[in-house]
C-alpha cells in the first residue's frame, strides 16, 4: 500500500461522535510511551500528523486520520501510566471500551508492545480482552533498534511464551522501529489486506 494523502479529521471522547461509519477503520493503541505516534507517522510518511512527547499519556481523544480519502487511521489513547488523575483514566478507560467494542467500521486494531521489555500484565490483559469480545487485531513490538536482534527475539518469545497460557493461536505480529523504518511495508501490506476483504463484504 502507498499513502498519499493523510489529513487529520476529528478528535472525539465518543464513538458515537466519530466520523459516519462508511470507511474502515484500522486503530493503534498501546501502553503509554510505547512509541504509538512515531510509528503512525513513519507509516503515514508525515513527521507530525500525530503529535509525539515524551510525557506518557498525551493522547487523551479518539484522533482520526482520513488516509487517502477512503478509510481512517484512529490513534486511541494510550492505556496504563499516565501523568492524570485516577477518574481521568477510568473516563480513558470506557472511552477506549465502549469504540472498541461499539464502532461498527472497526475492522482490525493494532496492538503496540515495547520490544525493550518483559511481558507485562496490562498488556496481557489487553489483548486477552480483544479475544473475549472477538475483536480482530495484530501486534507490533516497536522499538526493535534500541537493543540488539537477539534480545529483541529473546523478549518477542517470552512474550508469546505468556500468551500461550491463554491461547491456542497465536496473534500475528510484526517488528517495528521508528528510526530504521523496519516493518514499515509488512504493516502496510497487513493494512490493505484488511481493507480489501472489508471492501468485498460490503459488497456482499
Amino acid at each position: 500500500m502507498q499513502i498519499k494523502t493523510s489529513e487529520f479529521v476529528i478528535s472525539n471522547s465518543d464513538y458515537k461522535k466519530c466520523p459516519e461509519p462508511t470507511k474502515a477503520e484500522i486503530a493503534f493503541i498501546g501502553r503509554s510511551n510505547v512509541g504509538k505516534s512515531s510509528l503512525i507517522n513513519i507509516l503515514t510518511n508525515k513527521k507530525n500528523l500525530a503529535k509525539t512527547s515524551s510525557t506518557p499519556g498525551k493522547t487523551q481523544l479518539i484522533n482520526h486520520f482520513e488516509i487517502n480519502g477512503s478509510w481512517y487511521l484512529v490513534d486511541l489513547p494510550g492505556y496504563g501510566y499516565a501523568s492524570t488523575s485516577k477518574k481521568n483514566r477510568a473516563t480513558w478507560g470506557k472511552m477506549i471500551t465502549n469504540y472498541i467494542t461499539k464502532r461498527e467500521s472497526l475492522i482490525s486494531i493494532f496492538v503496540l508492545i515495547d520490544s525493550r521489555i518483559s511481558p507485562q500484565k496490562i498488556d496481557l490483559d489487553f489483548i486477552n480482552f480483544l479475544g473475549l469480545n472477538q475483536i480482530p487485531f495484530s501486534i507490533v513490538f516497536t522499538k526493535t533498534d534500541k537493543q540488539g536482534t537477539l534480545t529483541t527475539s529473546k523478549n518477542v518469545e517470552e512474550f508469546n511464551k505468556a500468551l500461550q497460557k491463554d491461547w491456542v493461536e497465536l496473534p500475528k505480529y510484526f517488528l517495528s522501529s521508528s528510526i530504521s523504518k523496519i516493518g514499515r511495508e509488512e504493516i502496510l501490506e497487513e493494512i490493505e489486506h484488511l481493507i480489501t476483504y472489508f471492501k468485498q463484504e460490503q459488497k456482499n
